[in-house]
């Protein structure tokens, strides 16, 4: 009996030793792709000559007594030092990121916010060996700067392709975090296509990679040891890596490239229309089955969209059979498109499918918005959503690119005190029927609905949104 125990252990162990050796085949080696990877890997550090003045540093600097020998040279040499002649008028300023070369006669990409404003881009290879680089084009829109170093036969990193990259695949960053040349972290893709605010043309790689502060920049790789990414962000209530982290897909790092090293600057679709998300409430109010898709809260005269029968209200289902789930797909495609190619858009229109063919523009610099005087108009109406509105003169009309509305001239209380409306505020649309004047403001605030959701249309300071209520019994 001692005997089959004995004999039954053994096997009970061999079996546990069977597992682990199988658990540890399944996770990724890397070893052979930093090896490969890491001669194209770059440290970028630039300086910039800026007048002196009083400046005040935030965050803490770190107490340097008691830290081994290396660890405190390493930070006074890297920490920024205050000027040491009050009376000089310029100051040296120094940065530090990351960059990887992607062809053998030195081009480099890198975040364009580690080049801004440099007078002096440094470019160290792994070699320590150290060039300086001239600055091709930069993007800001998308935050990709191409970067060019004299040199032969200069390792390069391999290309893949960051539309092929699936959730949940295992990834890896080289950089300079805190300076530490060829620093490796690894993780895996937390998800894709992810939006930023500010950030409407790239649709962002979200990982749980550690990326700090010097390893923007740097290259995001595969299990194939191609570059899919350039880690650009991170967030953060700590100043450090908290497990969300965003890198910029290569695929459209490598377009803003080929664009400025061909023309030194980028050129991107543009539709003309501001959108916005379609949430449940507002679902229910246009007659959709689920909040889906892209809703138009302002179509630009003579822009491509209004010239294509766009009209606000629509909801921007799918764009050249691409679907939209999120408002936010929609600038990614279209930033994507070159201007002059077509588009053909599925919308929702007062609850029926319709397809608009229409022509890509040229995406333009950002415009000033207009300001609305409250004060102007004659004709008043209250009503029982606690506002006091005026009908907009023609040059407010004119100003805004509206044909109607009346413009809030005093929030009583109520829903519209509820909902955020304030005065100032434009309403252009009122439970998907356009308001032309105060009367037709008032009838049809009078024929609301209720305890159902119900849309209105808001122009403030020249931005344009739809906003959903319920009135009560």
């Amino acid at each position: 009996m001692l005997g089959l125990k004995s004999s039954l252990s053994g096997v009970v162990a061999l079996l546990l030793c069977g597992q682990v050796a199988f658990a540890r085949a399944e996770l990724p080696e890397f070893t052979a792709l930093v090896e490969e990877a890491s001669p194209a890997v770059v440290n970028i550090s630039t300086r910039q000559n800026a007048p002196q003045r009083n400046v005040a540093i935030q965050g803490q600097i770190p107490d340097l007594e008691g830290l081994p020998p290396q660890f405190r040279e390493f930070f006074e040499r890297n920490i920024p030092q205050m000027p040491r002649n009050p009376g000089g008028r310029q100051r040296e300023a120094q940065s530090l990121g990351s960059g990887f070369i992607i062809s053998a006669d030195g081009y480099v990409l890198t975040n364009n916010h580690v080049v801004a404003d440099a007078d002096e881009i440094i470019v160290r290879l792994s070699d320590r060996s150290e060039l300086e680089a001239k600055l091709v084009g930069a993007d800001p829109r998308t935050d990709v700067a191409l970067l060019k170093v004299e040199g032969k036969n200069l390792p390069t990193v391999r290309l893949g392709k960051s539309d092929d990259l699936k959730v949940g695949a295992w990834v890896l960053a080289i950089g300079s975090p805190f300076g530490f040349d060829h620093s490796v972290t690894a993780g895996i893709v937390s998800a894709k296509g992810r939006s930023l605010p500010n950030e409407n043309y790239v649709p962002f790689i979200q990982t749980d990679v550690a990326i700090n502060p010097g390893n923007s920049g740097g290259p995001l790789f595969n299990l194939d040891g191609e570059v899919v990414g350039i880690n650009s962000q991170i967030f953060t209530r700590s100043g450090g890596f908290m497990g969300l982290s965003f890198a910029i897909p290569i695929d459209v790092a490598m377009s803003v490239a080929d664009q400025l090293k061909a023309d030194g600057k980028v050129s991107r679709g543009w539709l003309g229309v501001v959108i916005q998300e379609v949430n449940k409430d507002l679902a229910e109010s246009f007659g959709l089955e689920k909040p889906a898709g892209a809703l138009v809260a302002q179509v630009l005269e003579n822009g491509p969209a209004a010239k294509g029968g766009l009209q606000v209200g629509d909801v921007i289902l799918s764009m050249n059979d691409q679907p939209i789930i999120m408002s936010a797909d929609l600038p990614h495609l279209v930033g994507g498109l070159k201007p002059g190619s077509k588009a053909e858009l599925e919308v929702v229109r007062e609850g029926e499918r319709k397809t608009l063919q229409m022509s890509v523009g040229v995406l333009p610099e950002e415009g000033d918005e207009v300001a609305i005087d409250a004060d102007a108009g004659v004709e008043r109406s209250s009503n029982r959503l606690g506002v006091s509105v005026v009908e907009l003169t023609a040059e407010q009309k004119k100003a805004l690119d509206v044909r109607g509305g009346v413009v809030i001239k005093e929030v009583l209380g109520g829903p519209a005190a509820l909902i955020g409306l304030r005065p100032g505020d434009v309403i252009t649309h009122l439970n998907n029927q356009a308001i032309d004047s105060a009367k037709t403001f008032t009838r049809v605030a009078k024929e609301l609905p209720s305890n159902r959701s119900v849309s209105m249309r808001v122009l403030r300071q020249g931005r344009a949104s739809f906003i959903t209520f319920k009135l009560a019994e």
